[in-house]
């Protein structure tokens, strides 16, 4: 059985959401700014908190390439942002304020969801070889793809190309490229278990 490191598959279109994401939960904290301001009696510290963390959320995007552990960084964010989300369910549900308490709570979930989910399409991820068929990773598992679905699987420079039988063609970034005689003796292996 033999493995390449690859870019998970679902990684361009995560990192295509990151910004909207944050950027969406900014604009749920401003919101929520107002809404502690226009209380009966405002809590000033919760409404500045809320202000600077919106402010925070929604300029993360602009300058999250800067970091060198980008996937580090923006689980942390996703953990700050789910927490608050939470603990501000508390406070609106204790003034009174039961949709506004679920909506947080809801966002909140679904803010830990997303940031396990990054958490866990951002780790190494591999793809394996053996007489069965190719394993690739998905979302929240595997996936084996027999050599009998496979019309041609190609491996040239970083690029791992797997074209199916019913037309569709699946393109991973190779992590890890192989040496030339690596690369040749496994191109061999595949066109022998799709000619199969």
């Amino acid at each position: 059985m033999d493995k390449l490191r690859i870019l998970h598959p679902n990684t361009s279109s995560r990192i295509r959401l990151l910004p909207v994401m944050h950027g969406l939960t900014g604009i749920l904290f401003l919101f929520n700014t107002i809404g502690v301001y226009r209380s009966g009696q405002p809590n000033w510290f919760l409404a500045a908190l809320f202000f600077v963390m919106g402010l925070a959320c929604i300029i993360f995007p602009f300058i999250m390439k800067r970091f060198k552990k980008f996937n580090e960084v923006n689980s942390i964010a996703r953990v700050i942002e789910a927490f608050i989300c939470f603990t501000s369910c508390l406070y609106f549900l204790s003034h009174k304020l039961p949709l506004t308490g679920l909506l947080l709570l809801l966002v909140g979930i679904g803010l830990a969801y997303v940031g396990w989910m990054e958490y866990k399409i951002f780790q190494p991820s591999f793809v394996r070889f053996d007489i069965t068929g190719i394993t690739l990773p998905t979302t929240f598992s595997t996936k084996l793809v027999g050599w009998n679905e496979l019309n041609n699987v190609i491996l040239r420079n970083d690029l791992l190309t797997i074209d199916y039988r019913n037309n569709r063609i699946l393109q991973l970034e190779v992590l890890d490229e192989p040496t030339p005689a690596q690369r040749e003796e496994l191109n061999a292996f595949f066109q022998k278990r799709v000619k199969d």
